[in-house]
């Protein structure tokens, strides 16, 4: 089973490495689920003529890739909250100590993936 299949052409990327380093993916940004971070999405665009298409793919599929600490309370709400995770588009990391600024980490390590 591949790790994405975009739902518009049907090009399947075999694993997670394949699809971050395709010069075609592009990062959009992360819709958030306050209820579970994980259960949020990565949003991408597959560029390539005749495609264009946006794909939603589970936050929990990247989940690995933080290599820090996790925060166990949300700053959402507060002063210490930027809001960052509440712009979909908005690809800053987080300086806040919230339990999001994980998912706002991997976003930065996707979003610098080397594309071959």
């Amino acid at each position: 089973m591949p790790f994405k299949t975009c739902p518009l052409c049907h090009y399947d990327w075999q694993d997670r490495k394949k699809f971050l380093s395709d010069p075609n993916i592009s990062l959009v940004g992360y819709q958030v689920n306050f209820g579970d971070l994980r259960a949020g999405f990565f949003l991408f665009t597959h560029e390539i003529p005749d495609c264009g298409t946006s794909m939603a793919i589970d936050a929990g599929k990247f989940t690995d890739m933080h290599d820090g600490p996790i925060f166990k309370e949300r700053m959402e709400g507060t002063e210490a909250c930027p809001g960052y995770c509440l712009h979909q588009t908005s690809l800053k990391p987080c300086p806040s100590h919230c339990e999001c600024a994980y998912v706002l980490d991997v976003l930065q390590t996707v979003k610098k993936w080397p594309k071959t």
